[in-house]
């Protein structure tokens, strides 16, 4: 199914407050806040980095999946039923290690996968490249996906609008300082570029830090549309055409 035109689409980015390693209470978690973006209309929901585990790197090789796991069938159910994409993130084991990863569902489709190829030197230990991840969601479409560490690689940002992208997603996971300097980055990239930026990150404590929330949009000209708190599970919907940023909290 092709995706709308980036004049009429509204995307959703979700902030979550995991529950470490536990894959089916995070499931459940995710699903609410699916169900609220699927009744704002969104076409397009995409979650934090790791958030189906929480970002863990010392549990993510015992808890790493395929990517066809039956554990998250629902997701692909809710997609087709609903005709919108879904992105959460996991720990993906493969034949040459696990990799920091989203899971992407598109309406009667098989399930891609975007993997992190910039590691931040403190995930080496823990995460293998993914070298050979999708660039932008769909085949022809207008969108590109960046994994926390990523947005802060020029090379990245640029790659995306030179293949076409005129959005840029980033999940992360980032502390209270973290998701401050990732906000200056990210308005710089939507004014350098003239792309749509969306930043989803997550609540509460994981693996050494607090998490920093404040899940952003920001216009093609750096102008911040809208935010979360810094506490809340919710979602931000920001609309393409009308340029607007809705929050909703659970």
């Amino acid at each position: 199914m092709p995706f709308k035109t980036s004049n009429g689409m509204r995307i959703c980015v979700v902030q979550t407050k995991s529950i470490q390693g536990d894959i089916p209470r995070n499931i459940e978690i995710h699903k609410k806040l699916i169900e609220l973006a699927v009744a704002n209309s969104a076409d397009i929901i995409i979650s934090p980095e790791l958030s189906l585990t929480g970002y863990e790197p010392e549990l993510a090789n015992a808890l790493a999946v395929t990517t066809d796991t039956r554990q998250l069938d629902d997701f692909q159910t809710i997609s087709d039923k609903a005709q919108c994409t879904i992105g959460v993130g996991i720990p993906v084991k493969s034949d040459w290690g696990v990799s920091i990863s989203m899971i992407l569902f598109q309406p009667h489709t098989t399930r891609r996968m975007y993997s992190k190829k910039y590691l931040h030197p403190d995930e080496e230990s823990y995460f293998v490249s993914g070298q050979s991840s999708v660039g932008l969601i769909g085949n022809q479409s207008n969108v590109a996906l960046a994994i926390c560490y990523e947005l802060s690689i020029p090379e990245h940002s640029e790659t995306a609008a030179k293949n076409g992208a005129e959005i840029y997603l980033a999940s992360v996971a980032k502390s209270v300082a973290g998701v401050e300097k990732a906000a200056k980055t990210l308005a710089d990239i939507a004014k350098t570029y003239s792309m749509t930026v969306l930043l989803s990150n997550c609540v509460g404590y994981c693996d050494n830090f607090e998490s920093g929330g404040k899940t952003s949009a920001w216009t093609e000209k750096g102008i911040l549309a809208g935010q979360l708190d810094d506490k809340s599970e919710g979602i931000l919907l920001y609309d393409t055409q009308t340029k607007e940023a809705m929050a909703h909290y659970l």
